[in-house]
């Protein structure tokens, strides 16, 4: 990511102010440290199917925090604001649905019934459900924090690829200081070409630099708001490619889920697009006033001068035919 934001942004990259570097190392702290760290404290806790639904939520913290920062406007009076409301309340019931119902099993094309492994965890009464509830909702508002801050880094720092680079490199250092501290154990750190290895690959690459950056892009044109809707379509993905990929079994609850979220995605995106819309008729509303203003100020000033050179005119007309008693 670094070569590139270097050669591709070199002309238009910023300069890198004391202010932008220190939101920079919070977005570090924010998404790769606390969010993936409070996550897995907070599924260990409590269990993966309880952690994955209560991540849904995403959305809509998201959406509550953007309005506190006035990065989101909302009046409930208009249709399209109503819709991002109610389309964020949509898609987190998808996921919901999604993640907590089964029903029974459809089967498919792709699906041939053997890829489905139940497990089930015995010793659930030793879990500590508080602890990892409080961790998740640790998660949720770092998660949402960072998109909030990504946002507000973006408008004063414009260049996707370098924020990108910089917030990848602060958040490898940073986690690996607290790694440092909290993992004594230096067995863990041993990685062999193995999946453990493509793990690590893909999840720095993709997960961490791709998605970084195609989430700035999209979160410098449209919003936090807009970026994290779109979070719970990755279970509909997930979902998609086990059934092709694992010949994983598909369940009622997963389409149902699955169409809620899409029925949900575009009631957002519906809305959005219409706040834009807005937006621009009100911009070319302000251009034409101030076009509108600047003519007529040019009239006037054009009037005041035509009136000052009749004036004198007329002077001058006094001064070479004198009137005679």
């Amino acid at each position: 990511m670094a070569p590139f934001a270097y050669f591709v942004e070199r002309k238009i990259r910023p300069k890198l102010t004391l202010r932008v570097f220190l939101k920079i190392m919070a977005l570090g702290l924010l998404e790769p440290v606390l969010d993936q760290n409070l996550y897995y404290v907070g599924m260990k806790s409590t269990s993966a199917t309880f952690a994955s639904a209560f991540v849904n939520v995403l959305p809509a913290v998201t959406f509550i925090m953007a309005i506190a920062f006035r990065l989101e406007t909302v009046n409930l009076k208009k249709i399209h604001s109503l819709a991002k409301v109610i389309g964020t309340a949509i898609t987190v019931s998808g996921a919901m649905v999604m993640t907590l119902y089964k029903g029974p099993i459809i089967n498919i094309l792709f699906t041939h019934g053997g890829g489905h492994h139940s497990s089930t965890n015995a010793s659930s009464e030793q879990q500590h459900w508080v602890t990892g509830i409080i961790t998740l909702i640790s998660c949720i508002f770092g998660w949402s924090g960072f998109f909030i801050l990504q946002s507000m880094t973006l408008k004063e720092y414009p260049a996707e690829l370098s924020l990108t680079a910089l917030v990848c490199l602060m958040g490898m250092i940073e986690s690996g200081i607290v790694a440092l501290i909290f993992e004594r154990n230096m067995s863990a750190w041993v990685i062999g070409f193995d999946s453990r290895f493509l793990a690590a690959v893909y999840s720095g690459v993709v997960c961490s630099g791709i998605a970084y950056y195609m989430q700035s892009v999209v979160n410098k044109m449209r919003g936090p708001v807009f970026v994290t809707a779109f979070s719970p379509l990755s279970m509909v993905i997930t979902a998609v490619l086990g059934a092709i990929v694992l010949a994983e079994q598909t369940h009622l609850g997963s389409l149902i889920g699955a169409i809620v979220i899409v029925i949900g995605l575009y009631s957002v995106i519906w809305g959005k697009s219409k706040d834009l819309t807005a937006a621009n008729a009100e911009f070319e509303k302000g251009k034409a006033s101030q076009l509108e203003t600047f003519q007529k100020n040019i009239s006037d000033l054009g009037m005041i001068l035509m009136l000052n050179l009749m004036g004198y005119q007329n002077l001058q007309r006094k001064n070479f035919h004198p009137s005679h008693d």
